[in-house]
Formats: C-alpha cells, sequence, structure tokens
C-alpha cells in the first residue's frame, strides 16, 4: 500500500497520561489496510481516522468580520446548513491553506491538512491582535465516514437534510453524497470507532477518493507557491469574487479577469515498479519530444494492488490532453492525464 502510518500521524497532548496515549494508539491501529483494484468493488460502509488532518476554531463576536477579510470563500453568507472551500493566502495571492469551512457549535471551524496548520495559524493570527476574536488549532478528532450506506450512517445520528448537521459530540460535514467528515470530541470518537460495525480502513482509502474527486489541499511543502486557481480552487465554489476586499484579492481576480493564471491541478495515472516513497515530494517528468523536461511532484497519491496509482500534481493548463509523464526516480513507468469531475470554471 502506498500510505504508511509512522509517527508523524499520532498527536498527542503534551502532558497527556501514557495509558491514554496507548488507548488511542490501540484504537488507530485497528484501521487495516484494504488492498483492492480501481474497478473492485469496496464494503458498503467504512470508517477511518484522519489523522492527516486537523481543524483550526475561530470564536468571538468579530469572528465572522475577522474571517470575511482573510480569506477568498463568502464568510458572511454561509449558512448554518453549508460548508464551503476556501484559501487563506498572502499579500501577493500566494496560498498558505486550502481549507473546508462550516459553523461547529457557535464557532467557525477549518478542516485542513495537519502539516499546513502551524504555519497558517501563525499567518492567520496576524491581526487577529485588533478584534475581539480568538483562534485556535482544535484538539477534536476528525473521522471519515464513506461508502453506499454512508448517507443512512449519518441520517441516524442526525436526520436533518443539512449538508452539515450538529451530532453528539461534533459536526457532520457532507463532502460528497457518498463521503462524511465528523469532527468530534476524543471521547465521542472513541465511542464511534469502539461501535462501528462497519469496515475500519486506513486513511489512505480516504486519499484515493479526494484524488478521484480532484479535491484542493494544500500540505506544507506547496505553501505559497501557488494561488488558489492552481489549485482549481474557483471550479469548487472557493473563490468568491464579489466579496469585499481580502488578503491576496488583486492577484486572483487579475488571474479570473485577465487570464493571468497558467496553471491548475490535474489527475495522471500511471504503473509504478516500486513502492512510492511518500516522505519526500513524487517528482514527476513529461515527455517533450524524445526529451524530458520536470514537471513538477504529487500533491498526494494512491497505489492500487495492481501497481497503478493515480495522483493530483499542478501543471501549465495548456499541456495537450495525450502529453506523457513518468516518475523521475521510476524512468520506465508511465502516465497520463484523466478527466477532471469537473470543469475548470468559475460558478461565479
Amino acid at each position: 500500500m502506498q500510505f504508511r502510518l509512522t509517527k508523524k500521524h499520532f498527536r498527542f497532548n503534551i502532558g497527556e497520561k501514557p495509558e491514554k496515549a496507548i488507548s488511542t494508539m490501540n484504537i488507530i491501529n485497528s484501521f487495516d489496510n484494504l488492498p483492492h483494484q480501481q474497478d473492485d468493488d469496496l464494503p458498503e460502509l467504512m470508517l477511518t481516522h484522519l489523522s492527516s488532518w486537523q481543524a483550526i476554531v475561530m470564536s468571538g463576536p468579530d469572528k465572522k468580520n475577522y474571517l470575511q477579510g482573510q480569506v477568498t470563500c463568502n464568510v458572511a453568507t454561509l449558512s448554518k446548513d453549508q460548508s464551503t472551500f476556501g484559501a487563506h493566502c498572502d499579500p501577493k495571492g500566494k496560498v498558505w491553506s486550502i481549507f473546508r469551512l462550516f459553523h461547529h457549535h457557535d464557532d467557525y471551524a477549518m478542516i485542513q491538512s495537519l502539516s499546513a496548520v502551524e504555519a497558517e495559524l501563525r499567518e492567520l493570527k496576524k491581526y487577529a491582535v485588533f478584534s475581539k476574536v480568538e483562534i485556535t488549532s482544535s484538539d477534536e478528532a476528525i473521522l471519515g465516514i464513506f461508502g453506499r450506506e454512508a448517507q443512512s450512517y449519518i441520517d441516524h445520528l442526525n436526520d436533518s437534510p443539512s449538508d452539515v448537521r450538529p451530532v453528539d459530540g461534533g459536526t457532520a460535514i457532507k463532502v460528497t453524497p457518498s463521503r462524511w467528515m465528523l469532527l468530534v470530541t476524543p471521547e465521542k470518537a472513541k465511542e464511534i470507532i469502539s461501535g462501528f460495525t462497519g469496515k475500519k480502513v486506513d486513511e489512505s482509502i480516504w486519499t484515493r477518493f479526494d484524488i478521484e474527486d480532484a479535491l484542493p489541499g494544500i500540505s506544507a511543502p506547496e505553501q505559497c507557491q501557488h494561488i488558489p486557481q492552481a489549485f482549481n480552487l474557483q471550479a469548487v465554489g472557493g473563490i468568491c469574487f464579489t466579496k469585499g476586499c481580502y488578503t491576496g484579492q488583486e492577484t486572483i481576480a487579475r488571474a479570473k479577469y485577465r487570464g493571468t493564471n497558467k496553471r491548475s491541478m490535474f489527475i495522471i495515472k500511471g504503473n509504478i515498479h516500486q513502492a512510492l516513497d511518500t516522505d519526500s515530494p513524487v517528482e514527476v517528468e513529461r515527455a517533450v519530444g524524445e526529451n524530458w523536461r520536470s514537471a513538477g511532484h504529487l500533491i498526494m497519491s494512491y497505489t492500487f494492488s495492481n501497481q497503478q496509482s493515480i495522483g493530483l500534481i499542478i501543471l501549465p493548463n495548456n499541456l495537450e490532453q495525450e502529453t506523457v509523464f513518468r516518475l523521475k526516480s521510476q524512468p520506465e513507468t508511465r502516465w497520463s492525464i484523466q478527466p477532471l469531475p469537473y470543469a475548470l470554471e468559475d460558478e461565479e
């Protein structure tokens, strides 16, 4: 399997008692690998612990106005029954964080890559001293519920028709019709995990579907490298071009109205001869005549049991669909661009 659990995937609070940490690790270890090929049928109901994700929580009377002036999405119009993608950028429009934003209890929560949180917290707090707002990283657990029976499972927790629902211990957030996230207390997470009757699988299978759905996300190596449109954020409703000013707006608006963005995120698929080293960037090359040139690196990847892999990569958006790629470390491999599940157009 492409995904490997290492020490970096386990988060324990400072001062946590050893027996509690051991108990937590035992629960995490109950999630199994599930080798399969892309066309195989998977269990109708699956659960995973999304240990590589974390939430930032924003509270206080000025939370809406403060966040509205910082991020690409429209916080002011976000209803309690919806979530939205969004990005937080530097003044040049380069992305610090891509997140899923939603109402959580009486606050806002922003679920994003754990590796991006440290820098994002620092940047997001820069001007908070001038507002009545508190910005903290959450110690709540994030679980993924997915499969054909995921909707029924969530309906048993709260049968509201909403895409964001309060549940005992936290909040349920719809990702797709067959995938939901739960942001809940550690105690509630343990209860859900121990009582779950479906298949408990490792996080890599959730990553597979993030890739196939071409959902934008950013981890530490990509921070401040690209504008939001390079991650297709405009195609999934993560940029509001009609709201007021926010950090990086000028560059982001110019990319839309003057066509200055030259890069987009693509799905690519191919074969491998040996397991991918996910502890370092997986470099990709593209064919140019009889030569090969650097094309970038995989943002995320997943390997099936038949040695076929898929991944997300940011490429020039004028490349021919038939462009051939290979892994730099495995030059005999061949990869190709796959169809995106959405059009690369603005929703507004």
